[in-house]
């Protein structure tokens, strides 16, 4: 079910203990204007703004979710005052799908206690902090890992290529199926030759070899992810890898629960949602992504 509208309120339409996990990318701060959207969420003039907005509205989620369910939420972050974040000017860019316009950049931030210009402003962790301290238990900074991250013409720092996925949840014990995510097993034997192993280190070589016969096939999922950034002619310019929803939907949902995805944009964690078996309930403020979201449910389409 897809709903538009400003967040805030589509939360309050919805009835108690029906979600069983909220998997979502909310927009980040100040990387992103779309034109013409009053209520849009990520062009708050400060980072605290932005962070207590967001507290504000996954307080309101905690109606909706179940006792044992969670919240997975992936949030990269920013430079202040710098290209790609909170900077004035910026061309106007057109979607070509929906006809919705953003562009890269808006004013110049004012004055800030903290952050100076160029200062990376750890948004993720303050958001996460700040959910922590209005109740949430923070399980879990899972690294999505980018091989394949966007160019950056920048000569003083290193190219970004990874983003911040956090689990939360409701209870100190929650529904999580470990098993439904696993990964096939590594053992570190199996890359001797590549970190040069030497039979002078007897002991470690021998703790190597040991370590190289299976018992396993596969192991608990691991904490950094490496997948590929997803791209799309037509949809949403942020448009969500189907296999971060396709992980957190596994791990923290059963087939028939009903998943919720706030920020729906592109309607990735919809299409994912339902080739799970599982339900689904969306959010978008932009109604010209509607039309967009509606085909791809119905097709089953990714991109």
């Amino acid at each position: 079910m897809l709903l538009t509208g400003n967040c805030l309120q589509l939360i309050n339409e919805l009835q108690d203990d029906i979600i069983q996990t909220i998997v979502t990318s909310p927009p980040y701060w100040g990387l992103r204007d779309y034109e013409g959207e009053d209520e849009q969420i990520g062009q708050e003039d400060t980072p605290e703004e932005y962070v207590t907005k967001m507290v504000a509205f996954f307080r309101l989620c905690k109606r909706v979710l179940k006792d044992d369910g969670t919240l997975w939420l992936n949030i990269g972050d920013t430079y202040f005052g710098a290209k790609g974040g909170h900077w004035e000017g910026g061309n106007s860019i057109t979607n070509d799908a929906t006809g919705s316009n953003y562009r890269l950049s808006r004013k110049a931030p004012p004055k800030h206690k903290r952050l100076k210009t160029k200062d990376l402003c750890g948004v993720p962790w303050m958001l996460a902090f700040s959910l922590q301290k209005d109740g949430w238990y923070l399980r879990q900074d899972i690294i999505w890992h980018k091989p394949n991250p966007m160019p950056e013409a920048v000569t003083d720092r290193c190219v970004k290529s990874h983003e911040h996925i956090f689990l939360f949840s409701l209870k100190p014990r929650y529904y999580f199926d470990h098993e439904a995510i696993q990964e096939k097993a590594v053992y570190a034997g199996d890359n001797r030759a590549s970190r040069g192993d030497s039979r002078r280190d007897v002991p470690l070589a021998a703790s190597m070899a040991a370590d190289s016969q299976p018992t396993k096939e596969f192991r608990n999922k691991r904490d950094v992810w490496s997948i590929n950034t997803a791209q799309s002619s037509e949809a949403h310019f942020a448009v969500f890898p189907p296999k971060i929803p396709e992980l957190c939907i596994k791990a923290g949902s059963k087939e028939g629960d009903t998943v919720l995805d706030p920020f729906m944009g592109s309607g990735t964690t919809a299409v994912v949602a339902q080739k799970l078996g599982r339900k689904w309930i969306g959010f978008e403020l932009n109604d010209k992504y509607t039309d967009l979201i509606n085909r791809k449910t119905a097709q089953g389409e990714l991109f």
